[in-house]
């Protein structure tokens, strides 16, 4: 399964890089609540003003919660940050994946392009995918993190497309996830861009393999 926001919590703690990691904190119901709100606020600041100028302060505010609060539940606002966008990734993978196991090869493509079609290019999530990408370039946490996200969607692919008797599944999906990313990022230079126009080149990836290769 794509990670949740607890489980990316766990193997990504926030921390950066020169940081030890925080003591765990006492868990009630309002401090959880708290912490979902910080992440929440921050990814809709990420949407709505890029990366870099969501500080601390306009944070706090959006949460409604005091500033202290954000140290308090995270090491520092690039974590916190780093801790949104990863778990807002890993909703939209997630979506995507969810009934796919259930179809075949082609029907799926089908859906997980529609799916990419629901994502206008001003729609949050396609903002979030950019911002990420390009913090990431400059955060190894946050690289990190986005790879290993990348790599569950490729492992989930190639077991679908082995299941359909697809020819090279590994690499096939590789290529069919490396084309989703890019459909959603390019889109927002390109809204014409849709899954009608993809779809039949990406069809000709989904051959079962040569004859003598299934002997």
């Amino acid at each position: 399964m794509i990670p949740s926001e607890l489980d990316i919590c766990t193997r990504h703690p926030s921390k950066t890089n020169d940081q030890k990691p925080e003591p765990a904190r006492m868990s009630t119901p309002k401090s959880h609540q708290v912490r979902h709100d910080l992440l929440d606020a921050a990814r809709a600041l990420i949407t709505e003003r890029g990366w870099t100028a969501v500080s601390t302060r306009t944070l706090a505010q959006r949460a409604g919660v005091g500033p202290g609060l954000v140290h308090y539940h995270f090491a520092s606002l690039n974590a916190l940050l780093n801790e949104a966008a990863l778990t807002g990734m890993a909703q939209v993978i997630d979506q995507a994946l969810t009934h796919l196991p259930r179809t075949d090869p082609r029907q799926g493509l089908d859906q997980l392009l529609g799916k990419l079609d629901a994502y206008p290019p001003n729609d949050p999530a396609t903002v979030l995918f950019t911002e990420a990408y390009l913090a990431a370039t400059r955060d190894a946490d946050l690289r990190e993190g986005i790879t290993e996200l990348l790599q569950r969607l490729r492992t989930h692919l190639t077991a679908w497309l082995e299941d359909g008797g697809i020819a090279a599944p590994e690499t096939t999906a590789h290529l069919l996830a490396a084309t989703a990313d890019g459909l959603m990022l390019h889109r927002s230079l390109d809204p014409d861009l849709t899954a009608d126009q993809v779809a039949p080149v990406l069809h000709r990836l989904l051959n079962p393999p040569p004859a003598e290769e299934q002997r």
